[in-house]
């Protein structure tokens, strides 16, 4: 791997070749802040795929181009001198020397869980009126339900063991089936609703990251599908054509692959 120096040099590299295109090249040149944000989610999303596919090769690269996006706006903020990559990596710096006394300071902490808890608090005492503000309304509702319980727990409001969370989420279960019986739909979503948010709590108390849970189904699912679907094409068969019960054959050879 490479040394300090190689590093500080790459990134050296990476400041001079983003002023150049932004001096030279038209497509550079156009961009700002609100037309790279979507792409910057798109990397993002790309990066977290690579991840759960634990393709070693692939985030180095995903990582570059999220790299690129933060010395982009960093650039595009040095232009109208509001910041710049120096203001942005300093920034993180104090912030996480303030957010962990126990390594900069005298504060003791005896676990991670102190730890978290003590960064909400801090969070609040510069200047935030709810540990919730740091929840981005634009997250996907299933990360940001997560998110949501991450933070109140750090202050305490969470139950103590995974057997509370389970009663809790069949207590949400059986709310959710009085409804389904009744058959008002907006009471049915709002239970639903219930249901996901109490299974996410479940999730963290079991140690488990729903998003990477449910995308990890979601993978698997496709592969197996798409098995199906090629199976059908070998037998010169359109699903729609087969059976359950023909499908399922194929479906129980994918899940033995």
């Amino acid at each position: 791997m490479n040394n300090r120096k190689d590093q500080l040099k790459a990134i050296d590299r990476l400041l001079t070749i983003m002023d150049e295109l932004r001096e030279q090249c038209p497509w550079d040149k156009k961009q700002t802040l609100e037309s790279l944000r979507h792409l910057t989610i798109e990397e993002t999303y790309e990066l977290g795929d690579a991840i759960l596919d634990k393709d070693m090769e692939e985030i180095p690269k995903e990582l570059g181009d999220l790299l690129l996006h933060i010395v982009f706006y960093a650039k595009i903020g040095s232009e109208t001198n509001d910041f710049d990559i120096a203001s942005v990596a300093n920034g993180i710096c104090d912030k996480l020397i303030s957010r962990h006394p126990h390594i900069y300071g005298d504060v003791k902490v005896k676990d991670e869980e102190e730890v978290k808890a003590n960064w909400e608090a801090l969070k609040l005492k510069e200047g935030k009126s709810s540990v919730l503000e740091g929840v981005p309304k634009s997250l996907p509702a299933l990360v940001k339900s997560q998110r949501i319980q991450d933070k109140v727990a750090g202050v305490g409001f969470d139950w103590e063991k995974p057997e509370q969370v389970k009663e809790k989420l069949e207590e949400e279960l059986a709310e959710l089936q009085v409804e389904i019986d009744a058959g008002d739909k907006d009471k049915i979503e709002a239970e639903f609703g219930d249901v996901l948010f109490s299974l996410v709590n479940y999730g963290k108390h079991l140690g488990v990251n729903p998003e990477d849970a449910l995308e990890r189904t979601n993978k698997k699912f496709i592969k197996r599908f798409q098995y199906l679907e090629s199976k059908a094409k070998e037998l010169g068969k359109e699903l729609r054509d087969m059976t359950l019960a023909e499908m399922d054959v194929f479906w129980e050879e994918a899940k033995r692959l």
